[in-house]
């Protein structure tokens, strides 16, 4: 199990930890030491234990906060997922259209009538150029 000395509000600590995890340990004791750095700039010397004890409770209450923010950036997810799910739910069925059926004899009158005036345009064409 390796050792590894980390630095804490001005002070060094021999610290074992699993074989792979010292980046993890050394990442934990910067964030434990930035917290007392602050402490010793606000209080000035505490003795070891109260420092240590100070600096983990900051920690803790940072944490809670993330936390309580993570919970609620959970539930405006959730919410919207179920948003997205009652949407798509609708939109999974199909709009029904309605479309008039055209009766055949009014298409042949329709295109009779076409035929009729193609051949008056005609007519008048042959007039006017003739």
């Amino acid at each position: 199990m390796p050792e590894v000395q980390v630095s804490i509000g001005g002070r060094e600590f021999e610290v074992a930890c699993q074989e792979g995890e010292e980046h993890y340990l050394h990442t934990a004791a910067k964030m434990l030491d930035d917290e007392a750095q602050v402490l010793a700039q606000q209080v000035g010397r505490l003795p070891e234990a109260r420092m240590l004890l100070m600096a983990g409770l900051m920690l803790a209450d940072k944490t809670a906060s993330v936390e309580d923010r993570a919970a609620e950036i959970q539930a405006q997810l959730d919410e919207t997922e179920a948003e997205l799910s009652a949407l798509k739910q609708q939109r999974a069925e199909p709009e029904k259209i309605e479309v008039p059926v055209v009766p055949q004899s009014v298409s042949d009158t329709l295109a009779e009538l076409a035929a009729r005036a193609e051949a008056l345009a005609a007519s008048v064409d042959e007039k006017v150029a003739g």
